[in-house]
């Protein structure tokens, strides 16, 4: 997959996969990978703290 290579490259080359909007669909699958498993839980812990019903952006992964 075009999108799966691209993101792990803009990865190694230091970059991030995140933008103005946060992380979607799309990217959701490499985003533990950037982060690292502690830091993306503790990020989702952080997003159910604020919205337990996920009525902000949802659909989104962060």
């Amino acid at each position: 997959m075009a999108a799966g290579e691209t993101f792990a490259l803009a990865l190694r080359l230091g970059g991030t996969l995140t933008g103005e909007h946060g992380v979607g669909v799309l990217k959701r699958q490499w985003v533990a990978d950037e982060l690292g498993l502690a830091a993306h839980a503790l990020q989702r812990r952080l997003r159910e703290a604020f919205d337990p019903r996920g009525i902000l952006n949802p659909g989104e992964t962060l």
